[in-house]
């Protein structure tokens, strides 16, 4: 039996938040990977190319696995009626709900992260709380069929745990020998708790106005939803 895996698209999504899973869950079994877009037309990523999908909202198939991307874009799909509209739909019978970085906070502007243990991106973890999730700092994060990955390169990790569940051990340690991923950063700053303070505050610097305009458009889609922070 077949397993049909949908990536939501949308312009600014971050690049690797989508081709890192794509690359790994494309080589699941008997896998059919459908690209999922509000409308016809390249899709803009953030770092320049352009991604054509292959199905509209009104044409896309079940889904066995939906896979949402984060990104800079995903501040305008938490406000548009019908990107949620669809993320519900495919989610009441999806197998799999799976989300990379802050692809999260589209799953819980749609209402799925209520009492849900989820992660994101490092800098926008707390947001989670006001969509009623329980925050796990965690590389990936399994809450029954819910799965959230961390931010970015977690994609990766986040993919080669769902194909360990869907297609055992020996094929997610297959694919992870055939793509070399033995990750060896030359620096080591990939956590808040690894990076020197210089590095923090660049990070800071770059985020922070961002995060003030994510922050305002999260507390306004939580008061309109009523959305109870878990306790």
């Amino acid at each position: 039996m077949g397993l049909t895996v949908g990536f939501l698209l949308f312009d600014d999504l971050t690049q690797l938040d989508f081709t890192g899973p794509l690359q790994v869950l494309n080589r699941l079994p008997d896998v059919e990977i459908a690209l999922i877009a509000k409308s016809e037309g390249p899709v803009r990523t953030d770092c320049g190319p352009f991604i054509l999908p292959d199905h509209t909202l009104e044409t896309a198939p079940d889904l066995d696995l939906l896979c949402i991307p984060g990104g800079y874009g995903v501040d305008a799909v938490m406000q548009d009626a019908a990107m949620l509209d669809f993320v519900r739909r495919q989610a009441a019978q999806a197998r799999y709900v799976t989300s990379v970085c802050t692809g999260a906070f589209i799953l819980g502007a749609a209402g799925l992260l209520q009492g849900v243990r989820a992660t994101t991106h490092w800098r926008y973890h707390d947001h989670l709380k006001a969509f009623g999730a329980i925050p796990a700092k965690d590389r990936v994060v399994h809450d029954g069929r819910v799965i959230t990955g961390g931010g970015v390169t977690a994609g990766i990790d986040f993919a080669l745990s769902l194909v360990r569940e869907i297609a055992g051990e020996d094929h997610a340690g297959a694919i992870q020998l055939s793509l070399e991923y033995d990750p060896a950063p030359p620096m080591n700053a990939g956590t808040p708790d690894q990076a020197s303070a210089q590095v923090r505050d660049a990070v800071e610097a770059r985020m922070g106005p961002r995060l003030e305009a994510f922050s305002h458009i999260v507390s306004q889609i939580t008061a309109q939803a009523g959305y109870a922070p878990d306790q």
